[in-house]
């Protein structure tokens, strides 16, 4: 799993700046802390694992469709000669 970093203090003083009094800047900093803690990102390596299969089986389709056109082109082609 992916981690963010959260500067907490850089966080509280931006909602003073804002207007926020030190209680409130603080209250939606843990709230916004605890949000970040327990979310779950997906990470682009994370995607590449549970695609994998996918890919692989979409590759082995490719295959198919191809040999089973030619099959058909030869088939087609064998009628006319």
């Amino acid at each position: 799993m992916a981690t963010i970093t959260f500067d907490a203090h850089k966080f509280v003083r931006k909602l003073q700046e804002a207007g926020f009094d030190q209680k409130q800047a603080e209250g939606l900093t843990e709230a916004m802390r605890a949000a970040i803690e327990e979310s779950e990102l997906v990470t682009k390596k994370d995607l590449q694992i549970e695609l994998a299969p996918i890919k692989a089986d979409l590759n082995l389709l490719k295959w198919m469709m191809g040999a089973l056109i030619a099959l058909a082109i030869a088939n087609f082609s064998k009628q006319f000669l």
